[in-house]
């Protein structure tokens, strides 16, 4: 984005894409989304900010859903379950190695947020899902401990970034209802309000949802989906295109992808006028520091309850070992859908010779 819009074509400052930039780790979503969000507003306003969103969404979208069809009809033969078998195997390589660079960018050296991190992967681990109650909690104490709320009130009202983005999007979530979209749109959209810095944050709270609790799909299936979402370009919560495919088919696709961008959508659209002025809040940062920790802290959660499912016996551990020892030494170098491919083939190979 930035070569091609600030460098090549010129149509965004280096000011607004920093701007840009911060406002999508400020706010929750996935940062990729919402940084083409923003820059679509600058650009072109609200028009600019739609057509960019439908732009960058769509591709992918019918990429997991063509995957989805196939999957649902080719699912049960060997020759599918041997290729996940070695994809999921990676996948949780690649995990493991993302949540450990999150780690590192995150927490640094900060007992606080050491203590928010290791209390989030443990309840993950325990109860197999993200507790938003804890991640909600986390930035509450970042907040009151690095910057007291002496700083955030100013004549006894809250700060309006804080406040104004969240009204209209928590009156376009209607009520529940006993349909099956109903329950699709409503779990996507709360989904979305909660992912704050990288897509993976996303996976535990998904997990947690999907299959503990509506029981949807099985943990293989979610498994699969996350693989799906490695293997496609585009953000990694595409894969809830996927998973709504699985669930209720090409309408089930659709309402969960509308569902998980709108409150990005309008939580990067509606503060971007009065980002400038407010952006730069140390309350607002202490907030999003301390849930984007208790988000890390999930993902590494996510690592080991997926990691149960997916590295069943000694070729996937081992799978899974060397896609992280390869990502460790070579970094960027190998592109993970290379790495993805060639686990898929080890599992044709190998999937046969265990499970004939």
């Amino acid at each position: 984005m930035h070569r091609d819009l600030v460098e090549e074509r010129q149509w965004i400052s280096e000011a607004a894409y920093q701007e840009g930039l911060t406002l999508a780790q400020v706010a929750p979503g996935p940062l990729a989304a919402q940084l083409s969000f923003y820059l679509g507003y600058v650009h072109y306003g609200i028009l600019g900010s739609a057509l960019v969103g439908i732009t960058f969404v769509v591709p992918s979208f019918l990429m997991v859903v063509a995957l989805g069809w196939a999957y649902t009809l080719y699912g049960g033969l060997s020759w599918m379950q041997a290729v996940f078998y070695g994809v999921g195997a990676a996948v949780i390589g690649i995990i493991a190695m993302s949540a450990y660079k999150l780690t590192r960018k995150t927490v640094g050296t900060d007992w606080l947020l050491w203590g928010i991190y290791l209390v989030n992967a443990a309840a993950t681990i325990i109860t197999q899902s993200e507790r938003i109650e804890l991640i909600l909690g986390a930035g509450v104490l970042v907040w009151l401990i690095k910057s007291p709320p002496k700083k955030w009130f100013r004549g006894n009202k809250l700060n309006s970034l804080i406040g104004f983005p969240l009204i209209p999007f928590l009156a376009a979530v209607p009520t529940a209802t006993p349909s099956l979209l109903g329950q699709i749109f409503i779990f996507f959209a709360t989904a979305g309000s909660f992912v704050f810095g990288s897509g993976l944050a996303i996976i535990p709270f998904l997990y947690g949802g999907v299959v503990k609790d509506f029981q949807w799909l099985n943990a293989q299936e979610f498994l699969d989906a996350v693989a799906v979402a490695m293997i496609t370009p585009g953000p990694v919560v595409i894969t809830t295109g996927f998973i709504g495919f699985l669930i209720a088919g090409l309408p089930g696709a659709c309402i969960a992808a509308i569902a998980m961008f709108i409150p990005c959508y309008l939580l990067t659209i509606i503060p971007a006028p009065y980002f400038k002025k407010h952006g730069k809040n140390p309350s607002i940062s202490a907030f999003v520091n301390g849930v984007t920790v208790a988000a890390t802290g999930a993902i590494a959660g996510a690592v080991v309850v997926l990691g149960q499912q997916s590295l069943r016996d000694i070729p996937t551990i081992l799978m899974g070992l060397l896609t992280l020892t390869v990502l460790w030494r070579f970094g960027k170098k190998i592109p993970e859908p290379l790495i993805v491919a060639i686990a898929a083939i080890v599992g044709l190979v190998v999937y046969p010779l265990i499970y004939p």
